[in-house]
């Protein structure tokens, strides 16, 4: 099993507003896009970031060879309860999930 960070170009993740994050793989190329394409559950990544996983909205783009996911912020952006207000953090939970195909 390798990383998802291992395998793609970049895992990257923004802030889509006050409610919403974005994730995104830049898998580089073909091979690589159908590699993590195939094997990222998104289940899995519902369960990673405590995420329902009726919320959690999974994009894949093989002309681009890109995955995306949007999901609900854990906290409403800027409150109290917001630990990254730019949501740059969560690029790095998803760099380490293992991809085993």
């Amino acid at each position: 099993m390798t990383a998802l960070k291992d395998i793609a170009d970049k895992v990257r993740s923004k802030n889509a507003g006050p409610f919403w994050l974005t994730l995104d793989v830049f898998c580089g190329t073909e091979e690589a896009y159908q590699r993590i394409s195939n094997g990222l559950d998104t289940d899995a990544v519902a369960r990673l970031f405590g995420t329902d996983p009726t919320q959690l909205k999974r994009f894949d783009m093989p002309e681009l060879n890109v995955v995306k996911f949007s999901l609900p912020r854990p906290a409403v952006q800027g409150t109290r309860a917001d630990r990254d207000m730019h949501g740059a953090s969560f690029a790095v939970l998803l760099g380490e999930v293992r991809i085993d195909r």
